[in-house]
């Protein structure tokens, strides 16, 4: 049994489980399925607003998509939840994240 299968057998034994859902969103990444990996990522966040590894991966993607607006919001509320969170490392990334989303940010090529 694949990968993909078998998470998506753990996410019929246990839809809430958001690892589950996480790692599904990153196996259609994975297999270039953007559409299904957006959809489990925004109905994570939907669902479990409080898990901060979405937004980063979320934001990635929309950017990916050219969805440059929902990337930029998406990283803002990131960093809410991971300042409420105390969650240092989730907020550097999503802090870079959105610099680089909004044309800020330091590309390492300039030297």
């Amino acid at each position: 049994m694949d990968r993909l299968a078998l998470l998506l057998q753990f996410y019929e034994e246990d839809p809430a489980d958001a690892f589950t859902r996480f790692a599904i969103a990153q196996e259609y990444l994975k297999r270039d399925e953007p559409d299904k990996a957006v959809a489990f990522f925004e109905a994570l966040q939907r669902d479990e607003p409080s898990y901060s590894g979405t937004y980063y991966h979320l934001g990635k993607l929309y950017e990916r998509l050219g969805r440059n607006d929902d990337a930029i919001a998406t990283y803002q509320q990131g960093i809410q939840i991971s300042q409420q969170q105390r969650n240092l490392k989730d907020l550097s990334e999503l802090q870079g994240a959105l610099l680089q989303a909004q044309g800020l940010g330091f590309d390492d090529d300039d030297d």
